[in-house]
């Protein structure tokens, strides 16, 4: 599973052994426990990737090899592809543009995407 914590200006990305159904459920027992307010979606999150990465051509086999449409990759123009993920957004507030966005992509695409990821945040670092 990934999980996208997404903030006021950026994003964070992690993988998770655990399924999506037994995280949402911790989370909203404790939210819960906690009264704290919550909304649950089904929806999408897109996010931009190099396009020059060196795997990203494993990753758009993989995505190529899904059998439905969890994930989508498009070329924006030269420099970056936009990853489309359909899954699940929670956040205490509906209105708001922070929370966490959920999706279960099976263990080869998730290494992928989030070895990606991390390798994006490196490539930005060095140019800054």
């Amino acid at each position: 599973m990934l999980k996208l914590t997404y903030l006021d200006n950026d994003f964070h990305l992690e993988r998770f052994a655990t399924s999506l159904e037994d995280w949402v459920t911790a989370r909203l027992t404790f939210l819960l426990r906690v009264g704290e307010p919550i909304s649950l979606d089904k929806t999408t999150a897109s996010f931009l990737l190099p396009a020059d990465l060196p795997e990203m051509r494993l990753l758009e086999t993989q995505v190529r090899h899904q059998v439905d449409d969890r994930i989508t990759l498009d070329r924006v123009d030269c420099d970056y592809m936009e990853v489309s993920l359909r899954g699940t957004w929670l956040t205490s507030n509906p209105q708001a543009e922070e929370g966490i966005f959920l999706v279960e992509l099976g263990d080869r695409t998730e290494f992928f995407l989030f070895h990606l990821w991390m390798a994006s945040k490196t490539q930005t670092a060095m140019k800054n």
